[in-house]
């Protein structure tokens, strides 16, 4: 209780500070040295300005400038908070990391490879496929913006054209006409400028989500074969007690590294961003 009071106490006095306006009175006290009334106080009022602020020896700038850089590194840190979910949903993460669930569950083998193993791969193949977009990203919003050539709402537009150009390509042209008749947009005429983004991003996490299962079931059925087979030569056999996913993951395992499964799967799931 005594940390969160002083927390509170400390956030009053900061926005006492930063919205106290108008001339600042402060009094102090001078000693006149080689005089006979020294010791004596005399109270002299200094006009301080009204746009700093001295709190507990810190000095708090409550000018336009320093406003203005405060709001923009709130944004910067709004967007390094947002980056995990800029990275899961509006590039190639969620189909490829849901593929390799897939594939884990088809498998049967309980956590192998591990959760930490699957993100990994999902990680750098998202680099790998977004490694265009991400460069032009850099080339034309970036650099501009760090040379002072373009502001903010430029920058924002700059950065996002390759991100909605790369979302168009993978999107479903059925979801897209859903998600704009749910928001209400209907004057789109078949220009991609017209498509707002917030229409566009829930729109392509859909069709992602939709490829991801498909591919999914594609790569169940072989395996589900194999459960199959399994199944019913346990049950000719009368071994009604035994599991037969006991008996099929070793076969599984082996056909899934006969046909070098890994290689196919991930060729392919790159390959489908193309």
């Amino acid at each position: 209780m005594k940390k969160i009071f002083l927390r509170i106490l400390c956030l009053i006095l900061f926005v006492f500070c930063l919205t106290s306006s108008g001339s600042t009175t402060v009094y102090a006290t001078e000693i006149q040295e080689g005089d006979d009334t020294a010791g004596e106080d005399t109270n002299t009022i200094i006009d301080a300005d009204p746009s700093d602020s001295d709190v507990l020896g810190i000095t708090i700038g409550t000018d336009s400038e320093s406003v203005s850089s405060a709001l923009q590194i709130v944004i910067v840190l709004t967007v390094i908070a947002l980056c995990p979910s800029i990275l899961v949903m509006l590039t190639s993460f969620t189909r490829i990391l849901v593929v390799m669930h897939f594939t884990r569950s088809a498998l049967n083998t309980q956590s192998a490879p591990p959760n930490q193993v699957l993100i990994g791969i999902s990680l750098f193949l998202t680099i790998f496929v977004m490694a265009p977009t991400f460069s032009e990203i850099y080339e034309e919003a970036y650099v501009p913006f760090s040379n002072e050539e373009i502001n903010q709402d430029e920058f924002f537009d700059k950065a996002m054209e390759p991100l909605r150009e790369f979302m168009f390509r993978q999107v479903d042209e059925k979801d897209l006409n859903s998600m704009c008749e749910i928001g209400g947009v209907t004057e789109v005429d078949d220009v991609r400028e017209d498509v707002p983004t917030s229409v566009l991003i829930p729109a392509f996490i859909i069709s992602e989500l939709r490829t991801a299962f498909w591919i999914g079931f594609l790569i169940f059925v072989p395996f589900l074969v194999i459960d199959m087979v399994v199944a019913s030569t346990l049950m000719s056999m009368g071994m009604m007690m035994l599991p037969p996913t006991t008996i099929s993951m070793p076969f599984k395992i082996l056909l899934f590294v006969l046909a070098d499964g890994w290689n196919l799967i991930i060729i392919n799931l790159v390959q489908t961003f193309k």
